[in-house]
């Protein structure tokens, strides 16, 4: 199986440090999934989208607006699976 990881902020802080903080934060799990054992040709990439996909109406005009749970959703990060896998499904909960 091969993966690509990709992790996201809320919009508070400067556009340029939530991009530079949400890079970082793939590529330290990146980092981590290879030291556990798993081979670096596994992971295909590692991506920090900053604040560029929030999933709710939290960006710079209405941060103030928003609780600390909803900035919280947009926090996150994804393992996608793009090769493998084939037993493997998922399921939203």
């Amino acid at each position: 199986m091969v993966i690509k990881i990709e992790s996201h902020t809320d919009s508070r802080g400067t556009k340029a440090y939530n991009r530079n903080l949400s890079d970082n934060r793939a590529k330290s799990t990146r980092d981590y999934i290879i030291s556990r054992g798993i081979a670096a040709n596994r992971i295909q990439s590692a991506i920090g989208y900053g604040e560029d996909r929030l999933l709710n109406h939290c960006d710079d005009a209405n941060q103030s607006k928003c609780s600390k749970e909803e900035h919280q959703k947009n926090r996150r990060s994804y393992f996608y699976i793009v090769k493998g896998g084939k037993n493997v499904s998922t399921s939203n909960q």
